[in-house]
């Protein structure tokens, strides 16, 4: 019996190595429809609730790069000094964000200008849940700062919200 076992394995193994030798190994292909980067949208609907932290801006938003165009452009004319610039920011849970399943982005005058930090996302939304928000958007003051010159180079923008600490 366990020869007979064997042959089989045998020749079982020779069909396969075959039929894998005869199609050059190669799998049909399939077509992948091309990459579209992941680009949140603001809610059509008004916030839920407005943040606040009595003018304590303790919360800072995580910028990247290509943001500071955006960020750049609602800071406005600040000249030589550091932009101090307040607007209302809306926080989304945004849970279809490919990357981050606890993301929270930020945005200002309808313009993503970033996100909360995952800690700080995760804490958040427990905030949302405690106050039966969860999933609805909310808003705070938030204030872009930075962008001015030292010591012969431009400072990056940075976003800073009135809600309390969330880290």
């Amino acid at each position: 019996m366990q020869i007979v076992l064997s042959i089989l394995i045998v020749v079982v193994t020779a069909l396969v190595a075959y039929a894998i030798g005869r199609s050059g190994g190669r799998r049909a292909a399939t077509a992948l429809p091309p990459a579209q980067p992941y680009q949140p949208v603001p809610p059509p609907e008004a916030p839920a609730l407005h943040w606040s932290d009595e003018g304590r801006f303790n919360v800072e938003v995580v910028i990247e790069s290509k943001f500071q165009p955006v960020l750049k452009e609602l800071a406005g004319d600040h000249g030589e000094s550091p932009a101090m610039t307040r607007y209302v920011a809306t926080l989304v849970p945004d849970d279809a964000n490919p990357y981050e399943y606890t993301a929270v982005t930020v945005f200002i005058e309808g313009k993503l200008v970033g996100q909360l930090s995952p800690k700080a996302a995760v804490k958040f939304r427990s905030l949302l849940a405690l106050k039966e928000l969860k999933g609805k958007a909310t808003s705070c003051n938030a204030m872009i700062r930075g962008g001015h010159s030292w010591q012969g180079k431009q400072l990056s923008y940075f976003v800073l919200l009135e809600i309390e600490p969330l880290e």
